[in-house]
C-alpha cells in the first residue's frame, strides 16, 4: 500500500511539473509574441518617421530659398533656378477631383447592381473583370490611354465638349482651347478607370455584409429596390463605403506612370480641363533623373513633402469622418 500511494504520489508530481513546463512554455511564446507584434507596429512607426525626416531634410534648401512662394508660384525654369509647386499642386488636385466625381457614382451603382439586382450567374464574370482592372500595372493604362484613349477623346468628346459649352459662362473657360487629346481631362478620366475596382469592390463587400433580414424586411413591407439601397444598405454599410472611397482618393492622388503619359507634363496653371498640365507625381518621376544641382534636387524633394502633406490630409480627414459616424451609430 505505501508504494502504491508512493507511486501515485510521484505521478501527480510528475503531472504538476509537466503542467507547470508547458504553461511556462506556452507563456513564453505568448510574451514573444506579444514583443514580436511591438516590434511590428514600432518598425512601421520608425519607418514613417525615417520618411518625414528625409523629406523635410532634403526639401529644407529649396524651402529656404523660395519661402512661401515656393507653393503659390508657377514659374518652374531648371535653367534659372526658379521653381515653384502651384502647377503641379493644382494638377494634382484636379485630376483626382475629376477621377474620383465620376469614380465614386459609377462604382458605387456597380456595387449595387453586383449585390442587389445582378442574376447569380452573372456575378462572378463581372466580379473578375472588375478584379483583373484593379491588377493591370499602372504603365498599361498609360500606354493604352497615349495611344488609344488619348486620340479617341481628341477626335469625339472633346471637339464635342468645346462646341456645346463654347458659348456659356464659365464653362466656356473649363473646356477652351484646342482639343490637343492629351490633358487634364484625360489624366482625370484615366484616374477615374483607375480608381472604379477599388470603390466598387469594397463597396460590393460591404453591401454583401448587410444583413438578409434588413433587406427582406424592407422588401416585405413594399419598399423598392432604390428605397432599400437608400435607406437600409447604403446608411448600414456607409462606413466602408467611406473608407473604400478614401482608398481610391490616396491611389488617385499618388498615380504616376499613367498620368506621365497623358497629362502633357506642362507646369503651367489654366482654367481649361483640355489642356495640358502636371501633377507632383509625374513631375518627380519625369525630371529626378535629370535633376542637376542641390536647389533641383531639393525643389523635386520637396513637392513630394507637398503630396506626403496632402495625403495625410485627405487621410486625416477621412479618419475624423468615420470616428463622428460611428459616435453617431452607437
Amino acid at each position: 500500500m505505501v508504494d502504491v500511494a508512493l507511486q501515485s504520489d510521484l505521478v501527480e508530481a510528475y503531472g504538476v511539473a509537466a503542467r507547470a513546463k508547458a504553461f511556462n512554455r506556452l507563456r513564453g511564446i505568448d510574451v514573444f509574441f506579444v514583443v514580436l507584434i511591438r516590434a511590428a507596429a514600432l518598425a512601421v512607426l520608425v519607418i514613417l518617421g525615417g520618411v518625414i525626416i528625409s523629406l523635410i531634410d532634403g526639401s529644407l534648401p529649396a524651402l529656404r530659398a523660395f519661402g512661401f512662394n515656393f507653393l503659390v508660384g508657377e514659374r518652374w525654369n531648371p535653367v534659372t533656378d526658379r521653381f515653384g509647386a502651384l502647377a503641379p499642386i493644382y494638377g494634382t488636385l484636379v485630376t483626382s477631383f475629376i477621377a474620383m466625381l465620376i469614380a465614386v457614382p459609377v462604382g458605387l451603382l456597380i456595387a449595387v447592381f453586383l449585390t442587389e439586382l445582378c442574376p447569380m450567374w452573372l456575378r462572378r464574370p463581372i466580379g473578375i473583370a472588375i478584379e483583373l482592372l484593379a491588377g493591370i500595372p499602372s504603365i498599361i493604362y498609360g500606354i493604352w490611354g497615349l495611344f488609344v484613349f488619348a486620340p479617341f477623346l481628341q477626335e469625339t468628346l472633346q471637339p464635342s465638349l468645346i462646341a456645346v459649352f463654347g458659348n456659356i459662362p464659365v464653362l466656356s473657360a473649363l473646356f477652351a482651347g484646342p482639343p490637343y487629346g492629351i490633358g487634364i481631362l484625360t489624366a482625370g478620366l484615366i484616374l477615374a478607370i483607375m480608381v472604379l475596382p477599388f470603390v466598387t469592390s469594397i463597396s460590393r463587400d460591404v453591401f454583401d455584409a448587410v444583413p438578409t433580414v434588413l433587406k427582406e424586411a424592407a422588401y416585405g413591407i413594399g419598399c423598392t429596390t432604390w428605397e432599400v439601397v437608400r435607406s437600409v444598405v447604403l446608411p448600414y454599410a456607409r462606413l466602408g463605403v467611406i473608407g473604400g472611397v478614401m482608398l481610391g482618393l490616396g491611389r488617385a492622388l499618388g498615380e504616376t506612370m499613367a498620368v506621365t503619359f497623358v497629362i502633357g507634363n506642362a507646369h503651367r496653371v489654366s482654367s481649361s480641363l483640355l489642356a495640358p498640365g502636371t501633377t507632383i507625381s509625374a513631375t518627380i518621376a519625369n525630371e529626378f533623373t535629370e535633376a542637376v544641382g542641390d536647389l533641383y534636387s531639393s525643389s523635386l524633394i520637396a513637392l513630394g513633402l507637398i503630396l506626403f502633406v496632402i495625403t495625410f490630409i485627405v487621410l486625416a480627414i477621412a479618419r475624423y469622418m468615420l470616428l463622428r459616424l460611428e459616435r453617431r451609430i452607437a
